[in-house]
């Protein structure tokens, strides 16, 4: 619970930044003053702030909760120039003094919004890096595979050889021993029959 109350101090923070922004005096770019640097600085803490929100709720969540603090803001400032017209530029008409107001909170709002878009954008980028990293040392391990593969594959071929070049030597030795066993065997029958016919002349 109290990590989750720890995050939203942020935000708070950068609606805070917004409320202050409407005591400042309208005319920013004056020569002379300090108003452009507060105004800077005020830039800086709104986009530091997108950024912490980026990092701690998310991209979702953090869009969702900065463009609500815009929205806040905005509605904060209509009701503080609507009923405290006089504090702010009383020289000037009501609805100038809304759109000037409701501006100044919309600006630092988008500034909060790009600090939250360019720490999406940076994680992104390191995720793809990671990614492609991942993709290249996969796509290595393919390869070394598909070598052993057709290594482990010649090496098969080859003993599939080899076992069938021994088959077939071992089947031309039973052929000749067994035509030379014939042969004998014929030679040995002729022997015979002459022993015989000798015998029988006698």
């Amino acid at each position: 619970m109290k990590s989750k109350w720890y995050k939203y101090i942020v935000p708070l923070l950068l609606l805070v930044l917004m409320f202050i922004s409407n005591f400042l005096d309208p005319e920013l770019f004056k020569f002379g003053s300090l108003n452009f640097a507060v105004w800077f600085l005020l830039s800086i803490f709104c986009f530091a702030c997108g950024w912490y929100i980026n990092k701690t709720l998310g991209w979702q969540i953090g869009g969702k909760l900065v463009f609500a603090i815009a929205v806040a803001g905005a509605f904060i400032s209509i009701l503080l120039v609507t009923f405290f017209n006089p504090y702010f530029r009383a020289n000037a008409l009501l609805i100038e003094n809304i759109i000037l107001f409701v501006l100044r909170n919309v600006t630092l709002g988008a500034m909060g919004f790009f600090g939250l878009t360019v720490a999406e954008v940076l994680l992104i980028q390191r995720e793809t890096l990671v990614t492609r990293e991942k993709l290249n040392l996969f796509e290595t391990r393919f390869k070394d595979a598909n070598k052993e593969s057709e290594l482990v594959l010649r090496e098969a071929k080859l003993k599939a050889e080899r076992i069938l070049f021994e088959a077939e030597s071992n089947a031309k030795n039973l052929t000749l021993k067994k035509e030379r066993i014939e042969r004998e065997l014929k030679e040995f029958i002729q022997s015979e029959k002459e022993l015989i016919k000798k015998y029988e002349e006698q």
